[in-house]
């Protein structure tokens, strides 16, 4: 074999890829071969001597080859073109060169490695362990995103097997249950669909936060969110309106300044997916009484928003920050806590604690009050662990076991892991018993216990005199936000009191409160001075919030107040008294609507308004449809 052949299998060999340990071992293996056979003279190919009287030009040929590195393709093609006739004995001596040609020593890896490490510093790259989380480049802005490890896995890491909630409703009700009441819900209905309008079925994109019927129209991409900037691990995100539909935030405005309701329903007939138009619905669905319409509103503005989110937004990574400070983000705070009220209101607690858990990551700030219903679903959820590991981790301003949610949430929680913990065999000797937690929250906010009892309410007799001690009865908020933040948690759990292992805990704890005081006084001053010295501010810290908003109830508006919605206000005082309504003679009722030839999507929400008629418009619509 000539020598410019053997350096290409050489190169072959050394640009293939190889084992490690599978090279090792053929090494030793051919070290041993040749330590046992002896040595002999190498059989010479009889076709070399063709070529060998152009020494000078095969020499040349060989030091520009190796100036110029042959492609793998080449290589192999040079092999296979070797003589068939050549001595099997050349052949596998070759081959024993080829591999101890491939081996080499530890110094020169270390040279390899050295060099990489000064490339990396080169080129200002730490290098980073093998177990952190690293996410791929932005596509659309070329940069490169680092994931925070710490947030990731923090305690507000989703789970999103438990995000939607008709996975829970099939865990609850099975799945049968689920899926008739989706076929029904997917089905055609009067609510929905108008006799004579034809409606044509798709299959929408599959989204992580809800579960679109086949009904609903195609995402028309009219919003879409924007990468502002990287901070400290964190990437900023804000949604933006198409340049092309910007004029239907403005459309959207001034019918909302007339109170014109009839133009943001024909604002979403064009755009069936505009989010404050959804979400203006949605409330006068729910002020009406129809919460299934309210919720369907709210999931189609869930469901859009979501269809915009950036490659780089997801609930699953812990490295994003949209914040509530831009008024595009807005609709998306909104529409996470009516959906997270909506799926508490159905049953699925744990489907809202992980809405509710995405709520407080979205924003640092917490602008929806999240912290102040967290705890509740976790209790309505049975998740205790969690609850107490969340108050440990979680980063505030305050300690999460002074706010008045989290001191009688924490003592719940322990209430039931104790329970649990006995009927396992377990103890938990080292942490603080829930009696000493429920009489601590007792101490710090005393005032908690009246109101409690009016809210929920607690009928027993015994109250009454435990009331009429000095420290409950007379008990004073001390700061205008803390007084808030009491009502919140009164109007958000005091469902949970009404469970009579609870009612007990609490007797037991204030009962022992009122012992200790008999005795000495100064720890009710001590956690006097502690509550004064967090909640020190003179004005509410929390006055955005509304107290309403953490409520189960929701009052339904008179047909006087919803009026004013259905036509603009200059033509209120012309439209007649509401009893003379229901009695108007035929010459007084509106003329009936035409609905042949329409939008489908604008004649579906109008549908659903109690003051359009549609009349007998469907049977000449059938009439038409059959004639086709």
């Amino acid at each position: 074999m000539s020598a410019r052949l053997l350096r290409r299998v050489l190169q072959e060999r050394e640009v293939a890829p190889q084992d490690p340990d599978v090279a090792d071992t053929e090494q030793q293996e051919d070290d041993e071969e040749e330590e046992a056979s002896p040595p002999r003279a190498a059989a010479r190919n009889l076709f070399d001597l063709l070529g060998g009287g152009d020494d000078e030009e095969e020499d040349k040929e060989d030091e520009a080859e190796r100036n110029e590195p042959l492609s793998y393709t080449e290589q192999r093609h040079s092999v296979q073109k070797k003589p068939t006739n050549a001595v099997p004995e050349t052949n596998k001596k070759s081959k024993k060169k080829k591999k101890k040609g491939k081996a080499e020593p530890s110094s020169t890896k270390s040279k390899d490695e050295q060099s990489l490490d000064s490339i990396l510093e080169d080129l200002s790259i730490e290098k980073k362990p093998t177990h952190q989380r690293v996410h791929q480049s932005d596509r659309g802005a070329g940069k490169e995103i680092e994931t925070n490890e710490d947030r990731a896995t923090s305690v507000l890491a989703i789970d999103p097997k438990h995000l939607k909630g008709e996975n829970e409703m099939r865990r609850i009700f099975g799945s049968k249950v689920v899926d008739s009441f989706e076929n029904q819900r997917n089905m055609p209905s009067s609510s929905r669909q108008v006799r004579g309008v034809r409606r044509v079925a798709h299959n929408p994109r599959k989204t992580l936060l809800v579960s679109p019927p086949s009904y609903w129209p195609p995402w028309d991409k009219s919003i879409s969110m924007d990468l502002l900037e990287t901070k400290s691990g964190l990437n900023y995100f804000r949604y933006t309106f198409d340049p092309s539909v910007s004029h239907v935030q403005e459309l959207f405005e001034a019918a909302k300044a007339a109170n014109d309701l009839n133009a943001i329903a024909a604002i979403l007939g064009k755009y069936p997916y505009h989010p404050e138009s959804l979400l203006t619905f949605a409330e006068l669905f729910k002020y009406s009484g129809e919460h299934q319409s309210s919720a369907d509103a709210v999931e189609k503005c869930l469901f859009a928003l979501e269809c915009a989110w950036h490659p780089l937004f997801s609930p699953l990574q812990g490295s994003y920050q949209l914040k509530y400070s831009h008024d595009m983000n807005k609709p998306f705070f909104t529409a996470l806590f009516s959906h997270m009220k909506n799926l508490d209101r159905r049953g699925c607690h744990r489907s809202a604690l992980e809405v509710c858990k995405f709520l407080l990551s979205l924003d640092s700030d917490d602008p929806k009050g999240a912290l102040f219903c967290i705890d509740y679903f976790a209790l309505r959820s049975q998740q205790y662990k969690w609850l107490e590991q969340f108050a440990e981790e979680y980063q505030c301003d305050n300690s999460l076991w002074l706010f008045p949610n989290f001191s009688f949430s924490l003592a719940i929680a322990r209430f039931y892991l104790e329970r649990d913990a006995a009927s396992e065999g377990s103890d938990h000797a080292d942490k603080s018993t829930s009696v000493d937690l429920m009489k601590q929250a007792l101490t710090l906010h005393p005032l908690v216990l009246h109101k409690i009892v009016d809210k929920a309410p607690l009928k027993d007799s015994s109250w009454t005199q435990i009331l009429r001690n000095v420290f409950f009865g007379s008990a004073k908020p001390g700061s205008p936000s803390l007084e808030h933040m009491i009502n919140i948690y009164v109007e958000r759990h005091y469902i949970m009191w009404r469970f009579p292992e609870l009612q007990n805990l609490l007797k037991e704890a204030a009962l022992l409160v009122i012992e200790s005081l008999k005795q000495d006084n100064r720890e009710a001053q001590d956690w006097a001075c502690v509550r004064k010295e967090a909640f020190s501010s003179e004005k509410n810290e929390y006055s955005h919030l509304l107290v309403s908003d953490f409520s189960d109830t929701t009052p339904s508006l008179p047909p006087e107040e919803v009026r004013p919605f259905m036509v603009g206000p200059g033509m209120v005082h012309e439209m007649p008294p509401i009893e003379q309504e229901g009695a108007a003679g035929p010459e007084r009722l509106r003329a009936p609507r035409e609905v042949a030839g329409r939008n489908p999507a604008l004649v579906f929400l109008e549908s659903l308004l109690p003051w359009v008629d549609y009349g007998d418009n469907h049977h000449d619509a059938n009439d038409e449809n059959n004639g086709d």
